[in-house]
């Protein structure tokens, strides 16, 4: 398969691999007073648990938005080969895409996992598939962003700005979460997991239309910008 070649083409650096098992990691660990403070000077409420479980969905988001912009803008050029070689634009941009989500999921299982060792979760399996659905989300984010902007400083300047604005105005962080925040129905199934309290079958489908608009409208500009390349 050709995700699986582009999967390997990323992991073909040792580097790349460490960087999505650590920075994660560290992020959780470091996570919780830093949020918790930032929490309570925004005038939010995030309790010490609820922070480390913040973190990992941000560490994963924060990974899966750079993978899914640098994977959209970098390779114009052999995007046009392999669409004009008789792949299609739409077969390359969802190997692309399915590429970047292997790499996503990596980086969410070790926030997840720093999360556990951390705190632990009172919904170890809903906490599992937020900490993912950050990812999801943000990769999403970042391959829209990468198809339109090809520059690597604009490019990643606007993602960043996204990412941080969401954090700063979403659950926990602000008094009230803004009805902007991208990441908001991960972020309260999130927080849930962590302090015990159930998720209703509403937030459930919210979070899964969330996360399939995000990859559909990745999907979508992707191949739009591959057939322009073509």
């Amino acid at each position: 398969m050709i995700a699986v070649a582009f999967t390997r083409e990323h992991l073909r650096a040792p580097l790349t691999l460490g960087l999505l098992i650590t920075i994660p990691a560290i992020f959780v660990w470091a996570a919780t007073s830093v949020l918790g403070d930032f929490a309570r000077a925004l005038g939010g409420s995030l309790a010490a648990n609820a922070a480390s479980a913040l973190g990992a969905g941000w560490s994963a988001a924060f990974i899966a938005g750079a993978l899914g912009f640098f994977q959209a803008s970098s390779s114009h050029g052999a995007d046009r080969r392999l669409a004009l070689a008789g792949l299609g634009a739409s077969r390359v941009a969802a190997s692309r895409i399915g590429a970047s989500i292997a790499l996503a999921i990596i980086a969410s299982a070790a926030g997840f996992l720093a999360l556990v060792l951390r705190t632990g979760v009172a919904h170890p399996a809903h906490a599992a598939v937020a900490v993912l659905a950050f990812a999801l989300i943000y990769l999403g984010i970042g391959t829209v962003v990468g198809s339109i902007v090809h520059t690597p400083l604009e490019g990643s300047l606007a993602v960043a700005f996204i990412f941080l604005l969401d954090v700063f105005s979403g659950p926990g962080m602000a008094r009230e979460a803004s009805p902007l925040s991208l990441s908001r129905q991960a972020a309260d199934v999130l927080i849930s997991a962590a302090t015990a309290q159930p998720s209703s079958t509403g937030d459930w489908l919210k979070l899964g239309g969330v996360v399939a608009l995000s990859l559909g409208a990745a999907l979508t500009m992707f191949t739009l910008a591959a057939r322009s390349r073509a």
